[in-house]
């Protein structure tokens, strides 16, 4: 009897192979004979392009060729933007190479193709580009005020869009409010900084017309789909392979980086396959960013601590050009009333051009902003009305009955108005209260404070709407020859287990062991239609999918089996991969069901001798009727009618050293729902790498421009991020409130960890330096200079 897998913690299937250094990544794709290709990049925020003189690049023997805006013909214009909105006021992207002006440190400017990457570089530095440098205003506040010097020379301001949303009677609230509270938060600049940078490797042939690229996308069906209409192919003569891919976080999504077209369009131009792979101060000055918010929160509550109104005013950061729109702020405001019963909402942001790497989705997208400002609000009201942190949490939490709870006038991303589909938030705080023991913390914290230590409690709650549509799909097929599944999904892994979960769906429905399903991903030919891998969808959109797709080849095992055997489908089971007739010694399987359904089966499968064994069945059946398909093999697309919503909640207990003003985790705890679980043990890799990530964006990853828009730390050496002794062990807990969403009742976890650590980690050092009479904590990441800076201003006030 097969086991069911769902829900089981299944070894991730693709960890031998990387472990054991056998991954192909770009870098390691043969490609014999390949010319290398580098960028020159804008060395100025802000310029003018006075003069490229490439000449001696050129006449340099090893190089093939060297490309400025003047050679691309067709392919110089301005990028489509890829989310449009009404709101937009001004939409700007950039060209495959700059034209007349750069807008930020790091922009391409010129291409250059030789026989490999020392000589690209070499003739790189033969270039004589000459600038004149413009006035810049780089700090985001001062970029949306009047007077700001414009990123864009056609435009007086740097606005990209406003947008506004309201739910219920926020002005009305406000003026019947008891109490408010207002803060000012801000949350910085920071990057990906994925262990594998991008690259692309690309190869023409010019016999067939056929193009292959290989890149470190997220999204190869929707790079096979723009580069075929950017370069004039048929979708059939162009394939993209997204191979081993390390890490992509969202930086790997955008849509198009100039070197994903460039690269294609010069191996189809040279006729030899040319590949370029990013360096990391490439990707520190070229790969797309995120974070800088800063927003103006204000709560309205009663007496007793129930918040009847909340309003958010923010800036959002955009970088120099908008490829994806407002689609990230749309996010934070989406996202700013969190998993508490406010009634009464008003939202509304601007979007700002700073002369910076243009910002796209980063793990998180948009939501620890929110996040961040919404839980900072909420301890601060806690304060002031004299309450506890988690029982104004729990007087404000939206209750188990009330769901479907619809926040009506605020919408998602996608338009379509917020609906939380279940969740159990009461629960969730009081699991990760019992676990912290309220009481043992203070016994703990007064006795540490006796020996001159501070500990500090942080909490935050975080929610996340997962699973963004249009749609995503699967073809499932079953081989003839060993009886094995192939799962081949248009979606594409960068670590998050596909090939483990799809193989525990699949196994579940087909009645196999889970080492005969074979997942195919991140090949165009293996799948060409779907949506990639971002915004924690994959596992609800694909995986409902395969769910689909796998119902339907079960159907048709189960049909062909009683028709072959003569015998009611019900009497049948299907486990260990084979159909069996309960109650007897009669059995058939996979292998020999998909011979027998196609009459072009290879005569190495046997095909005649598997249908002359069930006589007149075996013979109608290979005859394929109308309506039947030869072999056994269904496609499915699932489309999600409506998008489940992730929740959890958040603590940490840290000690702050006031002298070295640094911080360490004494104990990390985490609950978290993600409705039913495919895999625990993925659910819990996602979950702790998330929140490594999000301890990287609390303390320590903040991209630093100089006032010229410069990163002053565009290095491993300068820029900081957690080495795994700094990151505590995590407690995890686990919810599972089924979605009633999708068939699955799944709901997606890749992003979750991220969310709430900068609000937790702010929490608790404020709580930890209350003694010393250190203010408030509003500005993440924090540093040591944040809380140097804080601890000697309460020590000149009470000095003073």
């Amino acid at each position: 009897m097969s086991t069911q897998r769902f829900g089981e913690r299944v070894p991730r299937l693709n960890d031998a192979k990387l472990l054991r250094g056998q991954g192909c990544y770009v870098d390691d794709v043969p490609l014999p004979g390949a010319y290398h290709a580098v960028f020159l990049r804008s060395p100025f925020a802000r310029a003018r392009i006075l003069s490229i003189d490439a000449s001696a690049a050129r006449e340099h023997p090893s190089v093939a060729a060297v490309y400025t805006c003047d050679d691309l013909g067709p392919l110089d214009q301005p990028l489509p933007m890829l989310s449009p909105h009404p709101a937009i006021i001004a939409a700007r992207t950039q060209r495959p190479l700059a034209r007349d002006e750069v807008f930020h440190v790091g922009q391409t400017v010129a291409m250059v193709i030789a026989v490999d990457r020392y000589t690209a570089e070499d003739a790189l530095r033969l270039i004589d580009a000459d600038y004149e440098p413009l006035p810049v205003t780089v700090d985001l506040a001062s970029a949306a005020a009047p007077g700001a010097h414009p990123v864009h020379p056609d435009l007086t301001d740097n606005i990209v869009g406003h947008f506004a949303q309201r739910s219920g009677d926020p002005d009305g609230a406000f003026a019947k409010a008891e109490h408010v509270t207002s803060l000012r938060v801000r949350m910085d600049r920071s990057t990906a900084a994925p262990i594998e940078t991008r690259a692309i490797a690309a190869r023409w042939e010019a016999a067939t017309g056929e193009l292959t690229v290989w890149d470190t996308t997220q999204a190869p069906i929707s790079i096979r789909d723009g580069l075929a209409s950017i370069l004039g192919l048929e979708e059939n003569k162009l394939r993209v392979i997204a191979p081993d891919v390390g890490g992509g976080f969202g930086q790997k999504v955008m849509l198009f980086y100039p070197e994903e077209i460039l690269v294609p369009w010069a191996a189809m131009r040279l006729a030899r396959p040319v590949k370029y792979v990013e360096d990391r101060t490439e990707n520190f000055i070229g790969s797309s960013q995120e974070r800088t918010q800063i927003h103006e929160i204000q709560l309205a509550a009663t007496k007793d601590g129930t918040v009847i109104g909340l309003k958010d005013s923010f800036l959002h950061d955009s970088g120099a050009f908008a490829p994806y729109g407002i689609e990230v702020p749309r996010v934070s405001a989406s996202a700013i009333a969190g998993p508490y019963r406010i009634p009464n909402v008003d939202v509304e942001f601007k979007a700002i051009y700073t002369p910076t790497v243009p910002v796209t989705p980063f793990r998180g997208s948009g939501r620890p902003h929110a996040c961040f400002a919404l839980e900072r609000a909420m301890d601060q009201l806690a304060d002031e009305l004299g309450l506890d942190r988690f029982e104004l949490r729990r007087r404000n939490l939206i209750g188990p009955d009330e769901f479907p709870y619809v926040r009506e006038g605020l919408k998602y991303v996608d338009d379509g108005t917020i609906t939380y589909d279940s969740g159990q938030y009461p629960k969730a705080l009081a699991m990760i209260e019992e676990a912290i023991d309220l009481e043992r913390f203070r016994r703990e914290k007064d006795a540490a404070a006796k020996e001159g230590r501070y500990l500090g409690l942080g909490l935050a709650f975080y929610m996340e709407c997962t699973g963004l549509g249009p749609y995503d799909g699967c073809r499932i097929r079953v081989h003839p020859a060993t009886g094995k599944v192939s799962v081949n999904t248009g979606l594409a892994s960068q670590g998050q287990g596909h090939e483990t979960v799809f193989a525990q769906i699949a196994a579940d429905r087909l009645g196999v062991p889970i080492e005969d399903v074979i997942v195919a991903q991140g090949d165009t030919a293996a799948f060409d239609r779907g949506g990639g891998s971002h915004s924690s969808r994959s596992a609800v959109v694909g995986g409902n999918a395969v769910h689909k797709a796998a119902v339907r080849v079960r159907a048709q095992i189960l049909e062909t089996a009683a028709r072959l055997m003569a015998v009611p489908e019900e009497s049948l089971e299907l486990a260990d991969g084979r159909v069996t007739v309960k109650g007897a010694n009669r059995f058939m399987t996979l292998a020999e069901i998909a011979i027998a359904a196609n009459p072009l089966s290879s005569p190495f499968d046997r095909p005649a001798e598997v249908v002359s064994q069930y006589g007149t069945a075996g013979q109608e059946l290979v005859t394929v009727g109308e309506g039947r398909a030869p072999g056994i093999e269904a496609s499915a697309y699932y489309s999600p009618s409506a998008s489940p919503w992730a929740y959890g909640v958040h603590a940490a207990i840290v000690e702050v050293d006031p002298d070295l003003c640094s911080i360490a985790f004494k104990r990390y705890l985490s609950v978290h729902d993600c409705g039913k679980m495919i895999n625990p043990t993925i659910v819990e890799g996602q979950m702790i790498g998330g929140i490594a990530q999000g301890i990287g964006g609390a303390f320590y990853e903040r991209l630093d421009y100089d006032e010229d828009g410069i990163i002053t730390n565009a290095s491993f050496m300068e820029f900081l991020m957690p080495y795994a002794t700094e990151v505590p062990k995590i407690e995890i807990m686990h919810l599972e409130t089924p979605s009633p969403a999708n068939p699955l009742g799944i709901k997606g976890a890749g992003e979750a960890g991220t969310i709430a650590v900068p609000a937790v980690v702010a929490s608790a050092v404020e709580d930890a330096l209350k003694p010393l009479g250190v203010g408030r904590f509003h500005h993440a990441p924090l540093s040591p200079n944040m809380i140097f800076e804080a601890i000697t201003r309460a020590r000149a006030k009470a000095g003073g």
